[in-house]
Parts: C-alpha cells; sequence; structure tokens
C-alpha cells in the first residue's frame, strides 16, 4: 500500500473546470495502477477512470470527452483533469492505487486510497 493524498476539489458553476491531484508518499509510483473513483450523495462509489502503470487510460461513459486522467511519474502525483462540469458530477472524488508488475495492468480492485476531496458543481 501506498499513503495518498488528494487536492484540487471545490465549488465551481456549471461548465467550468477544475483539476484533482493524487500525491503519492514513498513506493515506486511508476509501478502503480492508479484510478479515480467518486461518490455522490445517497449513490454507491463509482469509478471515474483509470491509468496503467504504461498509461493507458479509460473513462466511464459519463465522463468520456470530458475528463482526462494523467499521471506525471517525476512528481509522484497523478491528475484529473475536469472539464465541462455538470452539477452530476458533484461527489466526493477519490484516488486509489494498486501495485503493478505488468505496465498494461489493469486490477480487479485497488488496495491504496485516499480521504478524499469535494467537488460542488453549481447550476
Amino acid at each position: 500500500q501506498v499513503p495518498l493524498v488528494e487536492s484540487g476539489g471545490g465549488l465551481v458553476e456549471a461548465g467550468g473546470s477544475l483539476r484533482l491531484s493524487c500525491a503519492a508518499s514513498g513506493g515506486t509510483f511508476s509501478r502503480y495502477a492508479m484510478a479515480w473513483f467518486r461518490r455522490a450523495p445517497g449513490k454507491e462509489r463509482e469509478l471515474v477512470a483509470r491509468i496503467t502503470s504504461g498509461g493507458g487510460t479509460n473513462y466511464a461513459d459519463s465522463v468520456k470527452g470530458r475528463f482526462t486522467i494523467s499521471r506525471d511519474n517525476a512528481k509522484n502525483t497523478m491528475y484529473l483533469q475536469m472539464n465541462s462540469l455538470k452539477p452530476e458530477d458533484t461527489a466526493v472524488y477519490y484516488c486509489a492505487a494498486r501495485y503493478s508488475f505488468l505496465s498494461d495492468y489493469v486490477p480487479p480492485n485497488y488496495d491504496s486510497w485516499g480521504q478524499g476531496t469535494q467537488v460542488t458543481v453549481s447550476s
């Protein structure tokens, strides 16, 4: 497991943008498969986007074309650029990680989690 800390959440109007960051401390960041999840009030946690240690990405249908996941291994940091935000994007966003022996490995679950950062989109 690796400690993770999210930042960058806040209040934004619909149509606006935010960039979330997830900083990892310790471990070999470049060997971790990473992901962003979110939990909206009254709803279950859902996968937003994920990125393998090799840089492969995929997204939930609800955010395709609006959100971009990326990573900077030199900074031990993962990002989520969120554009064209909608009120339904309002949620607590969590980053997650799992050590990956293969660069294209997509883990079925993640074993390191951050504390979450609140994103609120007003209409």
